[in-house]
């Protein structure tokens, strides 16, 4: 199928591939840092998050290529809804966890809400090309939004959980984002 996508859909695909091996490089790291006896530190570890964050980025920079192509045509969801929608989850959830729940803000509060909103916007932008059915995209975007609100619940437990249950907590967001990327690209495939 991989000769039948147009660039929009090539592009999304690469940026999910990309996005998978970042997760996958973060959960890595994740494993050895954060595991509950004897954690490897320093840079026994820390070189994992380099390619993580090139992969990240990457990702973020063929998304970006297949969606700007995507915004010639109606998508799933009216056009901007996902990004001032995803920028005001942020605020509010920024503030209720901070200030209403105690929580202290870290990275991974803005990673959740990006994942989510990149996820969305994608498939938005293939239903839009054709290349997901409404039911496809409809599934995927209710996929997508129970892996944030399951996402999320994880951010909020962690420092309320023991050191092996945080690390276990702490590895699901990864591993959902992981299979949700890979699940769209292997309906892409599919066709």
């Amino acid at each position: 199928m991989w000769h039948d996508f147009n660039f929009q859909t090539r592009q999304i695909f690469l940026a999910n591939l990309l996005l998978v091996i970042c997760c996958a490089f973060y959960l890595a790291w994740w494993l050895l840092v954060f595991k509950p006896v004897n954690p490897i530190k320093g840079m026994k570890t820390g070189w994992l998050l380099i390619p993580a964050f090139a992969a990240g980025i990457a990702a973020v920079v063929f998304a970006a290529k297949g969606l700007g192509v995507a915004a010639a045509y109606p998508g799933l969801f009216p056009s901007g809804w996902v990004l001032w929608g995803s920028v005001l989850a942020y605020v509010v959830l920024l503030a209720a966890t901070r200030f209403l729940l105690h929580r202290p803000v870290t990275t991974e509060l803005f990673l959740i809400v990006g994942w989510a909103m990149l996820a969305l916007s994608e498939v938005s932008a293939l239903f839009g090309g054709g290349a997901f059915s409404h039911r496809i995209a409809i599934t995927f975007a209710a996929i997508i939004a129970a892996g944030a609100v399951i996402s999320l619940i994880c951010y909020m437990l962690y420092y309320k959980l023991s050191a092996p249950a945080g690390f276990i907590d702490g590895m699901v967001p990864l591993i959902m984002a992981a299979l949700v990327m890979a699940c769209i690209d292997l309906a892409l495939l599919k066709g």
